[in-house]
């Protein structure tokens, strides 16, 4: 690859570059913020800042959506606004690039994550392709390029990708549209259903990270302020776990449905490799307070929740840069027939 590399992962809730010798050199959130419908005001964290605070001709957004790209125009700019910030430069010399995408999504949908590089305002080079559940392996630290398989779980902002991996290659994925947001909107929901309080969606995930839990054995509750739905005013009120627990634990078991379906589907020789390894789980929500307890209990397996679960797809892109003998995972021949 050329020395200039990059490694990208598009994600729902944010985005994680990798520069090749270099590891992630950018995690920001994944979204933009337009005024009056084209000028862009703010891009990452800065975006983020405003989200639920911007005036009506500010509109703030996210242009990932489940996994793929739902607004090509804001996507390429915020790509081409962090890309130019890393180098330094509004005129970046020429780079390659390797993008982190779902397995389970249509060609048209893959074939998006190629044409918004190469078609952007950047001298591009090489424009490559890897599996994000590969990426994911690689970045977790699991060998993979033997005959021996794995199971990894990647939890993300909207989606959650199910996935066998054995001998470099994909045996089984499965991709469900469940994933931290959509936690967040069920304890939204719950919270109103309750308490007749209307939250935010930057409240709804403070609650999530301190009161969530796997399991019905948390005791704790948090205040947040909302807005009453009744009077209509501003109101501080306390939240308990046992709230959240009822609104999340549906979700989290259609997680483990999900896991349950790619086990009962697994080639017996692979099922006793990851009787032996057990299930390794990633993401953004992989750090949820007893979910290694309640996918252990569930399967009956071991579960190994890794380290900096949220970061491993970025690492994992990093390694393919950095390490000749894994380049062959990036796939640069399907994306030639793509365009073609």
């Amino acid at each position: 690859m050329a020395q200039r590399s990059y490694g990208i992962d598009f994600g729902t809730s944010t985005i994680k570059i990798s520069k090749k010798g270099q590891g992630i050199v950018l995690d920001e959130r994944n979204m933009i913020a337009v005024a009056d419908r084209h000028a862009i005001i703010a891009t990452g964290n800065e975006a983020y800042d405003m989200y639920e605070k911007a005036p009506a001709n500010i509109v703030v957004s996210s242009p990932v959506r489940s996994g793929v790209i739902a607004d090509v125009a804001n996507m390429t700019a915020l790509f081409v606004h962090f890309i130019k910030k890393l180098s330094g430069s509004k005129k970046p010399g020429p780079a390659d690039y390797i993008v982190a995408t779902p397995t389970d999504i249509t060609e048209v949908e893959r074939r998006s994550f190629y044409e918004l590089i190469s078609r952007s305002s950047l001298k591009v080079g090489r424009v490559k392709i890897v599996d994000k559940p590969i990426a994911d392996a690689l970045g977790a630290g699991l060998e993979i390029m033997t005959a021996g398989g794995v199971m990894i779980v990647d939890i993300g902002a909207d989606t959650t990708e199910v996935s066998i991996i054995s001998l470099g290659g994909i045996v089984l994925s499965k991709l469900i549209p469940i994933g931290g947001n959509k936690l967040d909107e069920a304890i939204k929901g719950m919270v109103k259903k309750k308490h007749n309080l209307y939250i935010g969606d930057k409240t709804a995930e403070n609650i999530k990270k301190k009161l969530a839990s796997a399991l019905p054995t948390v005791e704790a509750s948090v205040q947040v302020y909302g807005r009453d739905v009744v009077t209509g005013l501003p109101v501080l009120m306390e939240i308990h776990s046992g709230t959240v627990y009822e609104a999340i634990a549906e979700h989290l078991y259609s997680i483990v449905d999900a896991i349950r379906i790619i086990l009962e589907r697994t080639p017996p020789e692979i099922a006793s490799d990851i009787i032996d390894s057990g299930i390794y789980v990633t993401g953004g929500s992989a750090n949820i307070f007893e979910l290694k307890g309640l996918i252990a209990k569930e399967t009956g397996l071991k579960v190994n929740i890794c380290e900096d679960p949220a970061n491993t797809v970025a690492k994992g892109l990093g390694r393919i840069m950095d390490e000749e003998q894994l380049s062959s995972l990036a796939d640069s021949l399907r994306i030639k027939n793509l365009i073609d």
